[in-house]
């Protein structure tokens, strides 16, 4: 169905903002509960998906994620959030190399994407590949602009092997 001539409608859109609520509130339970009251016809909308996606990962629930955002991206290739989930979602999982290169074509697709980059520097520090971690990871933060993604690196123990290197930027 093309949900572009099917938007969400009453009471729909309740269900989804009230899950969207629980989910800031961090209540998990309640936000899943939310999106079960949602029709059935209107479960598969984009929008109802987005949210089951947020929901997966906020419960580390990483290979249903998987396979949600396999399907999100099918309909959604623009959106970069997505590519990250889908990538996260690999790596933990234990399936490294897999993230790297499910998230590599994003760096092009998404030039100006500081996460993405900062990512792929994670899963290159974990796949022993340092020197190339160190590049994507000072890609990141002239991409972000700030420092602050300096000293979120040295907190990501993803990026360990490279945190004396980290300080000397």
């Amino acid at each position: 169905m093309d949900y572009r001539d099917k938007p969400l409608t009453q009471p729909d859109i309740f269900y989804l903002n009230a899950a969207s609520g629980w989910l800031g509130l961090g209540d998990l339970v309640s936000a899943n509960d939310e999106l079960k009251q949602i029709s059935p016809a209107m479960r598969e909308h984009p929008a109802v998906l987005l949210a089951q996606c947020e929901i997966l990962f906020a419960a580390k629930q990483w290979t249903p994620l998987l396979a949600m955002t396999g399907t999100l991206l099918q309909q959604f290739p623009k959106l970069d959030f997505i590519w990250i989930n889908r990538s996260y979602a690999l790596h933990e999982l234990n399936r490294t190399q897999e993230a790297f290169d499910a998230l590599l074509p994003a760096a092009k697709k998404f030039p100006k994407e500081w996460l993405i980059r900062y990512n792929l520097a994670c899963y290159s520090s974990q796949l022993g590949q340092v020197n190339a971690a160190m590049k994507l990871l000072k890609q990141a933060i002239r991409r972000a602009g700030n420092k602050e993604i300096k000293a979120m690196a040295l907190e990501d123990h993803d990026l360990k092997p490279l945190w004396k290197e980290i300080m000397s930027l």
